[in-house]
C-alpha cells in the first residue's frame, strides 16, 4: 500500500529549508534548487508545491509568522495565568527583538521580504501578510485596555503609542542585528518606554 503523503507537512518541511538557507545567506540569495538541496528533496517537488519563489517566500514569511505568534504565547504562558494589557504588550514587543537564533532569523527576514517586495514586482504582488494592521490592532487594543483599568496615562493616544512602539521595536532589532547594541540594552529600552505609557503598576 502506497504510503500516503502530508502535504502540509510536506510543505512546513520546505519552508523550514528556506528558513535554514535565507538565515545564512539572506533572503535575496536563496534560490528554489538551494531550498529544494537543504531539504532533501527535488527541485520538481518544490516547484510542485510553490511553482514561483515569490510563492516559496510568501509560505515561507507566513511559516515565520505562525512561529512568532507561538513564541508570543509561550511568553505570555510564563508570565502567569492572567496577564495583563502591560506584561502582553512586552511579550508581543519583547518577542519581535532578535535575542536568540530564532528571533534574529524572523527579524532578519521578515525585514528582508519587505526591502526586497519595494523593488521586485513578483514579490509586491503577493500579498505581504492577511492582515497588516493586525499587531498594531492587538497593540492599541491593549493600550486602550491599560487605559481603561486606570493603568496608563488616559491623555495618551492609543493608536498613535502602538505605532510608535511597534516602530522603534523594529528598528532596535536592525540595531541588534547589526550589531550596535545588545539585546539586553534594546530590552531596556522598550521597558523605559513602556514604563513612560503604564503610570500603575498591574494587580
Amino acid at each position: 500500500m502506497p504510503k500516503l503523503v502530508d502535504h502540509e507537512e510536506r510543505r512546513a518541511q520546505i519552508a523550514e529549508a528556506l528558513v535554514r538557507v535565507a538565515g545564512r545567506r539572506g533572503l535575496h540569495a536563496v534560490g528554489m534548487r538551494d531550498v529544494a538541496a537543504e531539504a532533501g528533496v527535488s527541485l520538481r517537488l518544490v516547484q510542485y508545491y510553490f511553482q514561483t519563489k515569490e510563492k516559496l517566500l510568501l509560505y515561507g514569511l507566513q511559516h515565520l509568522t505562525d512561529r512568532f505568534t507561538a513564541r508570543v504565547g509561550a511568553r505570555l504562558s510564563a508570565a502567569g495565568p492572567a496577564p495583563g494589557p502591560r506584561a502582553t504588550a512586552e511579550a508581543l514587543l519583547g518577542s519581535s527583538l532578535p535575542t536568540d537564533e530564532e528571533s534574529r532569523t524572523f527579524h532578519l527576514l521578515y525585514s528582508s521580504y519587505a526591502v526586497l517586495s519595494v523593488t521586485d514586482e513578483a514579490l509586491a504582488a503577493q500579498p505581504f501578510i492577511d492582515n497588516p494592521d493586525a499587531a498594531e490592532d492587538a497593540l492599541a487594543g491593549l493600550l486602550r485596555q491599560a487605559q481603561e483599568a486606570g493603568l496608563a496615562d488616559p491623555a495618551a493616544d492609543a493608536r498613535t503609542e502602538a505605532i510608535s512602539l511597534l516602530a522603534m521595536t523594529a528598528t532596535m532589532g536592525t540595531s541588534i542585528l547589526v550589531g550596535q547594541r545588545t539585546p539586553a540594552a534594546a530590552l531596556d529600552v522598550l521597558r523605559y518606554h513602556l514604563d513612560r505609557f503604564f503610570t500603575a503598576p498591574e494587580a
